[in-house]
């Protein structure tokens, strides 16, 4: 009976250990799952040229999705009246940031929520528009990047008569609803009028102001056409450049992803760079960082983009000076 015990006892101190040796392992499972950080993602559409982009840098910063971080994806896919449903969702899910990709995005991130920090991506200018109280202090909880230069208007309209050697009137696609793109606007009348040529804006505030609005800019005659930054207008940058090309309008646009849908001449902040920086701003963050504390960055430089495939299209033929001066070139 006694010797029985003993085994039955030897047999539980066995097991004791054997769970107490397992336990000893465990934090290092257990390490991770607790590291893991969960951050929201949203944006118009899961760019192929940003978001593995985003991804790499967090990963060279030591966030790895899957391991140290999980990212909840959220996309309005051309229907901005999601981005509020899906912002909140993100709050709901318990994220501990939002990178906010769009302005429309980063609005709706602000109205979700007032303490968890959001990196904003932002095309506009993000003190005009409300998101920051300014750009070397933003207080409240959100931070970021800001792409807007007005003084790249002054720029697009150079490279459009660069193009155009005989521009006198130039179509500008733009949205008045954008308090940046007003600046931009501004920016390019004052351009335009120092090399004598005449502007001739044309609105689009909604996707059903597009038809007529791309209507309007066939009855203008115009010998080139800019499209000023906005969320809105990017969304339909494809069908942009296609008008463009069917009508042989030269157009110059504020960002590549245009050129690489077709569009001809860009010039504006690189997003590669803009993405990899927002990195940065994530990795402070998670580290605990105040978003309040973090001046807003500007792009530290700007590229050019020429797709020599729509120029052939358009059979505008482009300067050998520009081309040296080009960034990214398109064959």
């Amino acid at each position: 009976m006694r010797a029985g015990l003993r085994i039955l006892v030897a047999d539980a101190l066995a097991t004791l250990t054997l769970g107490l040796a397992a336990l000893a392992a465990a934090p290092a499972l257990g390490a991770d799952s607790a590291a893991l950080r969960a951050i929201g993602y949203l944006a118009n559409e899961p760019s192929p040229e940003s978001v593995p982009v985003l991804r790499q840098a967090l990963a060279d910063l030591g966030w790895n999705e899957g391991r140290t971080l999980k990212i909840w994806y959220r996309y309005a896919q051309g229907q901005p009246e999601l981005y509020p449903r899906h912002a909140e969702d993100l709050t709901r899910l318990g994220v501990v940031l939002i990178v906010a990709a769009t302005p429309p995005a980063i609005d709706a991130a602000r109205r979700a929520t007032t303490h968890v920090p959001i990196v904003m991506i932002s095309t506009d200018d993000p003190v005009s528009r409300g998101f920051v109280g300014g750009l070397a202090a933003p207080g409240g909880n959100v931070t970021g990047i800001t792409t807007f230069v007005a003084q790249a208007s002054a720029r697009r309209v150079e490279l459009l008569r660069q193009v155009v050697p005989r521009l006198a009137r130039i179509a500008v696609l733009w949205n008045p609803d954008n308090p940046s793109a007003a600046l931009d606007l501004r920016e390019t009348r004052v351009a335009a009028r120092a090399l004598g040529v005449a502007v001739a804006p044309v609105e689009v505030r909604s996707d059903a102001d597009l038809r007529p609005a791309l209507a309007a800019i066939e009855q203008l005659h115009a010998d080139g056409m800019l499209v000023l930054a906005d969320a809105l207008l990017l969304a339909h940058r494809r069908r942009l450049a296609t008008f463009a090309e069917r009508h042989r309008l030269p157009a110059v646009y504020p960002q590549s992803e245009f050129v690489d849908v077709g569009g001809l001449l860009a010039y504006g902040p690189s997003w590669t760079e803009t993405f990899r920086r927002a990195a940065v701003f994530v990795d402070k963050l998670l580290r605990g960082a105040r978003p309040a504390d973090l001046p807003v960055e500007r792009p530290r430089r700007l590229e050019l983009a020429v797709n020599l495939r729509a120029a052939r299209a358009l059979h505008v033929p482009i300067p050998s000076a520009l081309l040296l001066q080009a960034d990214r070139v398109l064959q």
